[in-house]
């Protein structure tokens, strides 16, 4: 009978492996931090989509609640387009002018320091002029250079200068070009300055030392890495400019020049071209246009966020 001897290696191999103990599992508590965010959830729901929600909505049914399209084919009325028309052109134009001068200052800012007296004056009156506007723009404008404003009246008993040749022009629609172009710029020193000093230095020596000049720097480096950022900033400054609506209001008390006048115009008469409920496809049309330039916006942002890093 012959027996068989089983080796260290066999026997650890054979050996019954034991069996783990019980596992223990993780009990994770909820967290209440997502508490802090209910207050704003509250506010944007309240103050933003419900309104939201109902202006759209409100376009799409007649006085007495039946569902209507007759109030979308308002948006293509003559008179309607003349006005998305004009408020898209004030917008371009005051854009275009903040965005300018705007970058301006923040290029004559670049060279202070930021601790500086200067460069954080500038910085604290672009955050309050940024957000000074409505009735007291329009108020501030009227004592100014209205028809009896400390300017006009200055201008014309002292140097018999007539800033009102031809009417009350401060009360049309070229008077909306100055009070936009008021906040305009300070929107566009508080948007484009991080990105104008997210600019590394290292860039402008690397530039040198290869031989490159100032200007080549700007129009090879500076300008391309700007672009993206400048056109986000430009997008944000139009969409600001044509969902103004408080100052343009208290400017031009008569008349629908632009597209949130003829909302007013709207809801304070009883029909608009004969139809009920024009304001909620005018709102439409404007959230429309607004929410492609935001979404164009969003896109170029992006894509800027990776210079500023």
């Amino acid at each position: 009978m012959t027996s068989t001897a089983l080796t260290g290696a066999d026997a650890a191999a054979s050996a019954p492996t034991p069996t783990a103990g019980p596992s223990r599992v993780r009990r994770f508590a909820p967290s209440l931090s997502w508490l802090g965010l209910v207050p704003f959830a509250v506010y944007v729901v309240l103050f933003l989509a419900v309104p939201t929600v109902l202006s759209i909505g409100s376009g799409f049914f007649t006085k007495d609640g039946s569902f209507t399209w007759t109030n979308l084919t308002a948006l293509v009325d003559p008179v309607v387009l003349t006005t998305f028309a004009n408020s898209a052109w004030l917008s371009l134009l005051t854009a275009a002018v903040g965005a300018v001068v705007g970058a301006l200052v923040c290029y004559a800012l670049l060279g202070m320091s930021p601790e500086g007296i200067v460069r954080q004056t500038v910085d604290a009156a672009a955050g309050v002029l940024a957000q000074f506007g409505g009735v007291m723009l329009a108020f501030v404008f009227i004592a100014t250079i209205g028809i009896q404003g400390v300017v006009t009246t200055f201008l014309k008993d002292s140097f018999g200068i007539n800033i009102y040749p031809n009417g009350t022009w401060l009360y049309e629609l070229p008077g909306l070009i100055l009070p936009y172009i008021y906040f305009q710029i300070p929107l566009m020193v508080i948007t484009f300055m991080p990105a104008l000093a997210a600019l590394k230095p290292q860039w402008a020596e690397a530039n040198l030392t290869l031989g490159g000049t100032h200007s080549g720097f700007w129009r090879h480096i500076g300008l391309p890495v700007l672009a993206p950022s400048f056109l986000a900033s430009l997008l944000l400054l139009f969409a600001n400019a044509f969902s103004s609506y408080a100052t343009a209001a208290a400017l031009a008390s008569q008349g629908s020049q632009i597209v949130p006048l003829q909302i007013r115009a709207a809801l304070t008469s009883e029909t608009v071209l004969g139809r009920e409920n024009l304001a909620g496809a005018l709102a439409l049309g404007m959230i429309i246009i607004v929410g492609v330039i935001m979404a164009v916006y969003s896109l170029i942002q992006r894509r800027a966020a990776r210079w500023q890093a």
